[in-house]
């Protein structure tokens, strides 16, 4: 009901202009008589369903008419913008693939309109609200262990203390490639300089609810770990056939049993085609709750931070691009995804303080980034995540990851 009292609404000063001319001009400029029927019919149902209205009612309608308006503008103008963007975004892969220069001429320069007119009004009426779908639950620590232990008979083995876990961390990382500033900073932005190996999103400074799977120092999903399992896997199980191969008794048992483990979530993830969105449906799954749960332990955890960061790393360098990456450059990457992330590394400074970061967004998440929108430029944008990094480089977690290099 109150669905087509408002499309009643949004219709009637069309109807009314379409009618006045036939007032004026005469048989000439009368309507067909199916659409002045139609009219007609239109402005009876819609006064009769105005009629005996509450004052309070009008003016819902009145400003729902006027909210309808500017939002149909703004959407109007803001579909063309983001169409532009997207048309300049193929065209600079066009060019990258091609090996040709990209220049300021490549990207949008004007910033993207936002949305300042009248609020959508609150009917004083009610409303059938339709139903929503049932949210799943995101898995938290003791669904991960949970799915590992049903699937696999594995519990991944916890560190004895933090510092413990933020050595091995430091150990590997360094003997990888990556550098003490680009870990910690990093550590640094993503945790707020006081994250656990295992902290996860919302889970922290005092949150109770999770909001993602993102967890440990560089906050991987559990896509995240399915795809480092099927693409770096063999680095991992490298690795702790060298450490196997150097421990006796007991223990050695133990590293057996987890190398047993490792090989067949890797032989899992390598089991679909390596692309994100066929590791994200693994990562849905108990099976990928199970595979994020080995960013726990002592042994692999490490390794699955380590190579969070490695691989825009690596990427960059594969594209040619040998400098090495300021810690706010690698979290660009890291955030963005390595194809955008490096389309903004590569911008020299000149180009950096003119080209808006809605170059590198799709439209509905630029729209729900404040931090975008505030710091509207690429240079802007790197400089407050290298304040960031700074301000939470002092803070106890950071300096003891520091420490730990």
């Amino acid at each position: 009901m109150h669905r087509s009292i408002r499309n009643a609404v949004r219709l009637v000063p069309l109807a009314f202009v379409l009618l006045v001319p036939a007032a004026r001009g005469g048989e000439s400029d009368a309507l067909p008589p199916a659409v002045s029927n139609a009219k007609a019919q239109l402005l009876s149902q819609f006064f009769a369903q105005s009629a005996g209205a509450s004052p309070a009612v009008l003016e819902y309608r009145r400003k729902l008419q006027e909210y309808q308006a500017a939002r149909a503008a703004f959407d109007e103008e803001a579909g063309a913008y983001w169409s532009q963007i997207s048309e300049k975004r193929r065209g600079r892969n066009a060019k990258r693939r091609s090996g040709q220069q990209i220049t300021l001429e490549d990207y949008v320069l004007e910033h993207p309109p936002l949305y300042n007119g009248p609020k959508r009004p609150v009917n004083p009426e009610p409303e059938e609200t339709p139903d929503r779908p049932t949210k799943k639950p995101i898995p938290v620590v003791a669904d991960l262990l949970r799915a590992a232990q049903e699937l696999y008979q594995f519990t991944p083995q916890r560190p004895s203390s933090e510092v413990e876990f933020k050595r091995v961390y430091a150990r590997y990382a360094l003997a990888s490639g990556l550098t003490r500033e680009q870990a910690v900073r990093v550590y640094a932005f993503e945790t707020g300089g006081t994250g656990s190996y295992d902290v996860q999103a919302g889970i922290e400074h005092g949150g109770k609810r999770a909001i993602s799977t993102a967890m440990g120092y560089n906050q991987l999903l559990t896509t995240n770990s399915v795809e480092l399992l099927a693409e770096q896997g063999h680095e991992f199980i490298r690795a702790l056939s060298d450490k196997v191969a150097r421990t006796s008794g007991p223990a050695r048992q133990s590293l057996e049993h987890k190398l047993t483990i490792l090989k067949k979530m890797v032989a899992h993830a390598k089991s679909v085609p390596d692309t994100w969105s066929e590791h994200e449906k693994i990562g849905n799954t108990a099976q990928g709750w199970a595979m994020h749960a080995m960013v726990l332990d002592i042994d692999i955890g490490p390794m699955l931070q380590t190579h969070k960061l490695l691989t825009s790393v690596l990427f960059a360098r594969a594209k040619g691009y040998s400098r090495p990456l300021s810690a706010a450059e690698l979290e660009m990457m890291n955030l963005t995804g390595d194809g955008t992330g490096l389309d903004m590394v590569t911008m020299p400074q000149a180009m950096r303080e003119q080209v808006p970061t809605s170059n590198f967004f799709q439209r509905g998440g630029y729209e729900r980034n404040p931090v975008a929108i505030r710091h509207n430029t690429v240079a802007k944008l790197l400089a407050v995540t290298d304040t960031r990094m700074d301000s939470n480089s002092n803070n106890a977690g950071a300096r003891e990851l520091a420490g730990a290099f």
